[in-house]
């Protein structure tokens, strides 16, 4: 914790903000990393201290001289902050930092790869990418979308609270001295992801269900997942253990139609007709990750998904091959799908997945 809190103060003094919640964010992080990967460490940061482009190349700086006890080179477009940071005296975390000064540059191309790599289709990696795909799926903390309850909290804005008011006066001799507030405390709304596991879909299962598993792992009470082919089939609990490869391999034991058919509109009315009565999707953000192929009848598709819009806050389409140069929708289901959606997005990469959390938190 010290350590990153040094970091933090280092960085500021770099010219980058890191608030203190984006300074919480990469406590969170790291308390899920092995913090003696670097490769790890780097990125936890990159992705929670980081507000915008601007900041990346005084990041890049900090880190390496906070880590690796360099100076921090000088971006081409230097600020005031960055000259300052580039004339001081270089930066170490202890008397053995200078080590790992030899580490810098192979960092450095992790680093790079890894930016590559987040842009890159999940269907055309090799194994080894895989494997590295699957550690930075770790750094993403997913927020949850919130809603307003009935329920309040003292406030010093807000509406008048008669009762704390009335207390309050009581205590000062029946003189009402000072009014006091509240307003609504807000709540996380729950997030549904239906994940498609067809054969078609089969080059993207793995990580979409990842994805998953970091949604539930972040908001475990507020997150439900299914997946769906030719049946319905909750993963909620199997996805709830904390190490993801033994996550993935519950599920797979628990889903009997892997690389099945497709047949959207009928498991969609079973999720209805089951969990929708009881309010899983009553005002829900209900995210659908399918390419959009329907073995079934497109009109029925269309009639469960108008019936789902009706229920859900907002509902999310992810179609992996939406990331493709030239796509079109021109599949029966998804046509059939789409005037009930009201996000529309792609799925396939780790990128395209960090958008996908922005898009959940802001429905």
């Amino acid at each position: 914790m010290d350590v990153v809190l040094g970091f933090a103060r280092t960085l500021r003094h770099a010219g980058v903000a890191a608030s203190p919640d984006r300074v919480e964010a990469m406590l969170t992080a790291t308390s899920h990393l092995d913090v003696l990967d670097a490769t790890a460490v780097y990125w936890a940061g990159r992705l929670t201290l980081c507000a915008c482009p601007d900041d990346l190349d005084r990041y890049d700086a900090a880190f390496a001289a906070y880590f690796a006890g360099e100076a921090p080179r000088r971006p081409a477009t230097s600020s005031a902050p960055q000259q300052q940071l580039a004339e001081s005296a270089p930066l170490q975390v202890d008397a053995g930092a200078g080590e790992e000064r030899d580490d810098a540059p192979d960092l450095a191309a992790r680093a790079s790869a890894d930016e590559v790599l987040r842009h890159r289709d999940v269907s055309q990696l090799s194994i080894a990418e895989r494997d590295q795909l699957r550690r930075l799926f770790a750094l993403l903390v997913p927020a949850a979308p919130m809603r307003r309850s009935r329920r309040r909290r003292p406030d010093a804005r807000g509406g008048v609270d008669p009762a704390r008011t009335v207390r309050r006066a009581l205590r000062d001799g029946g003189e009402v001295t000072r009014l006091a507030h509240r307003r609504p405390r807000p709540r996380p709304r729950r997030v549904v992801l239906l994940v498609d596991v067809s054969g078609s879909m089969s080059p993207y299962s793995d990580a979409l269900l990842r994805f998953a598993h970091v949604a539930v792992r972040a908001r475990p009470a507020s997150t439900e997942v299914f997946t769906v082919g030719t049946r319905l089939t909750r993963l909620t609990r199997e996805l709830r253990l904390r190490d993801p490869d033994r996550a993935l391999a519950a599920v797979g034991t628990a889903v009997p139609d892997w690389s099945g058919g497709t047949r959207l509109g009928e498991v969609l009315q079973a999720f209805l007709d089951r969990w929708g009565r009881r309010g899983t999707a009553r005002g829900a953000v209900v995210v659908i990750c399918s390419d959009g192929w329907e073995r079934g009848g497109a009109e029925l598709l269309a009639e469960q998904m108008t019936r789902l819009h009706r229920l859900a806050h907002a509902v999310v389409w992810v179609n992996p091959h939406k990331g493709r140069d030239g796509y079109q929708p021109l599949t029966g289901g998804m046509q059939a799908a789409l005037p009930s959606v009201d996000h529309f997005v792609a799925g396939h990469s780790l990128a395209a997945f960090e958008e996908l959390t922005g898009v959940i938190a802001r429905a």
